[in-house]
């Protein structure tokens, strides 16, 4: 998303504001050029909607800069939605494995979707399905809490954990 700056700028007149956000007033564009010139800055235009437009006096290379450091940082601290799928016929070591890894995921703070699979005429047996999303739920109980219950949907069994707060 690139602003207008300086020469990019089209309109008559802008309201300005300086670089430590106090309002310089209105004036024509040509002499808030000179001004942001002047300080050897830029005149970036921030609001082009409002009447008249606001235009800053700022330093946009650096602006930009602080911009992408900011959308990185954000894009660390999004939380990602892991998925850990089961079958009715688990057994114990592969059961303890994957609520190994359901534990490391809630304690990376994001949430996990738990999926039990139904296959052939194992749809008979969702009451078996919802016992073993119920043994998850006890085995995480210290890290997690259950943000969607158990609910099937097609021939799968779901729910949602995501972490507790510390």
């Amino acid at each position: 998303m690139d602003l207008p700056r300086n020469e990019q700028i089209r309109f008559p007149k802008v309201r300005v504001v300086d670089e430590n956000g106090k309002q310089i007033g209105i004036m024509p564009t040509r002499k808030a050029l000179e001004l942001a010139r002047d300080r050897g800055l830029d005149l970036v235009l921030v609001a082009p909607n409002a009447n008249p437009p606001v235009a800053k006096i700022m330093d946009y290379g650096k602006y930009k800069y602080q911009l992408t450091k900011k959308q990185k940082e954000n894009k660390k601290k999004t939380v990602q939605m892991k998925q850990m799928k089961f079958r009715l016929k688990i057994d114990e070591h592969d059961y303890q494995t994957k609520v190994k890894h359901i534990r490391r995921f809630l304690e990376d703070g994001h949430k996990v979707r738990v999926v039990v699979m139904f296959i052939g005429r194992e749809m008979m047996f969702t009451d078996k399905g919802k016992e073993i999303l119920e043994r998850v739920i006890k085995d995480t109980e210290d890290l997690a809490i259950v943000e969607q219950p158990p609910k099937v949907e097609g021939r799968d069994m779901w729910m949602v954990l995501k972490p507790k707060n510390p």
